[in-house]
């Protein structure tokens, strides 16, 4: 026999403890109903209690208590195995983690709020693969596409500017990394997420783009940050701000035109999030969703227990329908 929720055996501990309250209450009771009338006199009123019967109802509570905890503990003994399946579609999440994304028009951050808004993502999946590229001026590929969820937040755990040494923003980079994640043998629909400031140095993301469209990969762009821009903390971590040569601050601007242009050409969306809170509704349930068929990612035999809780929850019902039958009174005969 095993137990799908063990921890709830250690309530068992509490019966002794029920035991004695049962006790301490039988001895309130008679000792409050002899303060009320003679003993004797009370007894051919009421009836005599019997300590035998008391016992019985005491013990049988006991053991229905204790098969109830049980049945909660979730039994189980037996099993066979069902055939199952999980349809999704690949989903391959690219984050900028240049520079430009530690600007604090999004509080704390760019890249903080990004990181935090992707978990919350992962929170509402539904079956799907989902993996995970880092870029600034090169891409790498931090977790590749899996079902695993735990290990896409491990790896986002890890994203900062100092994850890719390599200084810019190169979106076309990004967007051929994604792409070369996919397995295009499967026939499921794929997606990326894309999500970044703008600034594409290197002026390659619409090219990307119109590769992605020829794969048949959708791209959803987000914007993390103001159009009117906001000051670069220095590298240093002296406090200050990234100047430029003449000793002006350089000032990160969102590029929201191109990637506008980048969604569209997927046949995907965009999304601007000024104040962080990327609509997740929209990302997943009015966005994916509602523009792919989530097709076969995995199949195969899983050994299922067999659950035998309601066994132990007869017991308890007939033992709490004979507590109740049984009477702690006898009558006195005259």
């Amino acid at each position: 026999m095993t137990f799908a929720r063990l921890w709830i055996l250690h309530f068992l501990w509490l019966l002794p403890a029920i035991g004695i309250l049962i006790l301490f209450g039988f001895r309130q009771k008679k000792k409050s109903l002899d303060l009320v009338a003679d003993p004797e006199l009370l007894a051919r009123i009421a009836g005599k209690m019997h300590k035998g019967r008391i016992f019985a109802k005491a013990v049988l509570l006991l053991c229905a208590l204790g098969l109830m905890i049980f049945a909660l503990a979730g039994p189980r003994w037996g099993s066979h195995y069902q055939e199952v399946s999980q349809k999704g579609v690949e989903i391959m999440i690219l984050v900028d983690v240049s520079h430009s994304m530690m600007v604090e028009d999004i509080k704390p951050n760019r890249l903080e709020r990004a990181r935090r808004e992707v978990l919350d993502f992962l929170k509402i999946v539904q079956g799907d693969r989902i993996g995970l590229v880092a870029f600034s001026g090169i891409a790498f590929v931090q977790c590749p596409l899996t079902l695993d969820y735990g290990a896409i937040q491990m790896f986002l755990d890890e994203l900062t500017p100092d994850v890719i040494p390599v200084a810019g923003t190169d979106l076309g980079t990004a967007i051929e990394t994604g792409i070369s994640s996919f397995d295009f043998k499967l026939e499921t629909d794929k997606v990326i997420i894309l999500i970044t400031d703008g600034e594409d140095n290197e002026k390659r993301g619409i090219n990307a783009a119109e590769n992605a469209k020829k794969k048949g990969v959708k791209i959803f762009v987000f914007g993390m940050g103001d159009t009117s821009g906001g000051p670069i903390p220095a590298i240093d971590g002296s406090g200050g701000f990234k100047k430029d040569q003449n000793g002006s601050v350089i000032m990160s601007k969102m590029d929201e035109e191109s990637l506008k242009k980048i969604a569209i050409v997927t046949g995907g969306r965009y999304t601007r999030s000024v104040t962080g809170d990327l609509d997740l509704d929209l990302i997943y349930f009015d966005g994916i969703k509602t523009l792919t068929t989530a097709k076969l990612l995995k199949s195969g035999k899983i050994k299922v227990y067999e659950e035998r809780f309601s066994f132990f929850l007869i017991a308890v019902f007939l033992l709490l329908i004979l507590e109740v039958l049984i009477s702690e009174k006898e009558k006195i005969k005259n």
